[in-house]
């Protein structure tokens, strides 16, 4: 069975970076092979930077690749995993946290996106996880559930943690490393039938 030390994890924050709060930053230092993918304008995403530090992320790893999104991190993971075909062989799986409805933010709220949106509803073509929380302000429930289903995604309903960020104090997140290692044991299923 694999485990995680076997993966390359790419870290992928939202808009405004993870804090030292953010339970990516503490899977980060509990884990030396997580590395975040830095971008130069956490504030001001533009889509077509991002990818582009994604890429060179993926093309650096020298192991299968384990992504671990949040928030605007997975609308990066999943547009990438369709525009970036090629380079989507290395990658072994997403775990896809608080996933951002950005057509209803950049259309409603004007968020200061820029080539995030529409939300791909295509499968991805690689495993994946959909972690969600019943009161994000972000996406409701019932449009991440969806997006896992187009994904072709599994799904954890996380219960009533908002954005599943800093905000929620969650920590090293115990039960989201428990969720980690379930979804790491699925890939390692999936790789054996």
């Amino acid at each position: 069975m694999l485990d995680i030390n076997q993966f390359d994890v790419l870290v992928l924050p939202g808009s405004h970076n993870s804090g030292p709060e953010h339970w990516q930053t503490h899977w980060e230092a509990a884990f030396p092979n997580m590395c975040r993918v830095e971008q130069d304008n956490w504030d001001e995403p533009v889509y077509s930077e991002w990818s582009h530090r994604l890429s060179e992320a993926v093309g650096a790893s020298k192991r299968p690749i384990l992504m671990v999104a949040h928030s605007l991190g997975t609308a990066l993971a999943v547009r990438w995993s369709q525009e970036s075909a090629a380079l989507t062989n290395a990658v072994a799986g997403a775990f896809l946290v608080a996933p951002s409805d950005i057509d209803r933010l950049t259309k409603v709220l004007r968020y200061p996106a820029l080539g995030f949106d529409p939300v791909i509803m295509e499968r991805l073509p690689f495993p994946s996880v959909v972690l969600a929380s019943r009161d994000d302000d972000r996406v409701t429930f019932e449009r991440a559930e969806a997006f896992a289903s187009a994904w072709g995604a599994s799904f954890i309903d996380v219960g009533m943690q908002g954005h599943i960020g800093s905000a929620a104090k969650l920590g090293l997140w115990p039960q989201g490393l428990v969720w980690l290692g379930q979804f790491i044991a699925s890939i390692s299923n999936e790789a054996h039938t």
